[in-house]
């Protein structure tokens, strides 16, 4: 099965050979992002509260530009460069999604892309 990307501008650009989106069938795999504002390509200033908030707004600004919502999310990864963020990321987490949550993942890994502390990649379903 050939990939077919997606793309959009509410997210920054690729830092990388990546694609913002691969669909695979009715799944959509969103790579991950970290906190760079897609206006200035610049990581934004801020605790991890602020920084889970603009990963959240660059993948739901690529999801929705695809025709998903953050309904349709069914899997999140979250990488944290220290658990002690945990529960700030957790109250920002919280706010995008409505229950049934999505299944999720959350390591501690030891840097991430341009000093970030929180990365967050998904995985949604386009429904019939």
């Amino acid at each position: 099965m050939p990939r077919h990307s997606t793309h959009s501008s509410r997210g920054p650009a690729a830092i990388g050979p990546y694609s913002q989106g691969i669909w695979a069938g009715d799944l959509l795999y969103l790579s991950g992002q970290t906190p760079i504002d897609p206006a200035t390509g610049a990581l934004i200033e801020g605790d991890v509260e602020a920084q889970t908030h603009r990963c959240f707004d660059n993948l739901l600004g690529i999801l929705e530009d695809a025709g998903l919502s953050s309904d349709d999310v069914i899997k999140c990864n979250v990488y944290l460069t220290s658990m002690a963020d945990f529960p700030a990321m957790n109250a920002a987490y919280k706010t995008r999604f409505n229950a049934p949550f999505p299944a999720r993942t959350t390591v501690a890994v030891a840097g991430l892309p341009l000093g970030a502390r929180v990365e967050i990649e998904l995985v949604a379903r386009r429904t019939a």
